[in-house]
């Protein structure tokens, strides 16, 4: 059983995350792997809306999703796609990021192999890793301009459609914990993080929510 505080505390993770950026045209749209199809949904979506003309999906597979996703994360979201009615040929496929800063800077290597000139990107992630993964694409490719977005979901929503509330809140924890040592890393722009989240944080990693968090020693 999940307490009252350790939810309280997920919400406030959860709420940090969110960068509330409003869609709008880009370059290109990233969607970023991971266990979750509706990343995949959701970049479909906007361009459908006509928000980028070209989608790259990138990841490769990780302890999370090499059973479900024997193919590779890209290759069942361009599946994905391809099934909601997307060309193919206004999709690439980076099958070799097995971590955010990979999916960054193996599309922007694969874009500009392609001689695809690029000024602004719109990365869809995961609700919970919005914000880490604007930092991440800020730091890592500084010179285009970054939208975030995400499935457009409540945490209590995200938990009833994954159907494993640990597995999300162990996620929670170790995207923030990234936000926390990852600056000091030259891996993502430093994030103002208000003393409740971090607080919150480290109630939750008390508490044992642990799993997706990386050694730091």
């Amino acid at each position: 059983m999940i307490s009252v505080q350790t939810w309280s505390d997920a919400q406030r993770l959860w709420d940090f995350q969110q960068m509330h950026h409003e869609p709008r045209p880009c370059s290109v749209g990233i969607g970023l792997g991971s266990h979750d199809l509706g990343v995949a949904d959701v970049t479909v979506s906007l361009y459908q809306r006509g928000m980028f003309p070209l989608i790259v999906f990138t990841g490769a597979t990780s302890r999370t999703t090499h059973d479900r996703m024997p193919r590779g994360e890209a290759e069942h979201y361009q599946q994905r796609a391809l099934e909601l009615g997307v060309p193919v040929s206004a999709i690439l496929v980076e099958p070799r990021a097995r971590n955010t800063g990979e999916n960054i800077k193996f599309t922007r290597s694969l874009l500009k192999e392609r001689s695809i000139e690029v000024s602004s990107v719109l990365v869809v992630s995961k609700p919970y890793e919005e914000r880490r993964a604007y930092a991440t694409a800020r730091q890592l490719w500084p010179t285009v301009d970054v939208v975030s977005a995400s499935t457009a979901m409540t945490l209590s929503e995200y938990v009833d459609s994954i159907k494993d509330a640990r597995l999300v809140l162990d996620m929670l924890v170790g995207a923030q914990q990234r936000l926390l040592i990852y600056p000091d890393q030259g891996f993502m722009t430093r994030q103002e993080v208000p003393e409740s989240v971090t607080a919150a944080y480290e109630r939750l990693c008390a508490g044992g929510f642990t799993s997706r968090l990386v050694p730091t020693t």
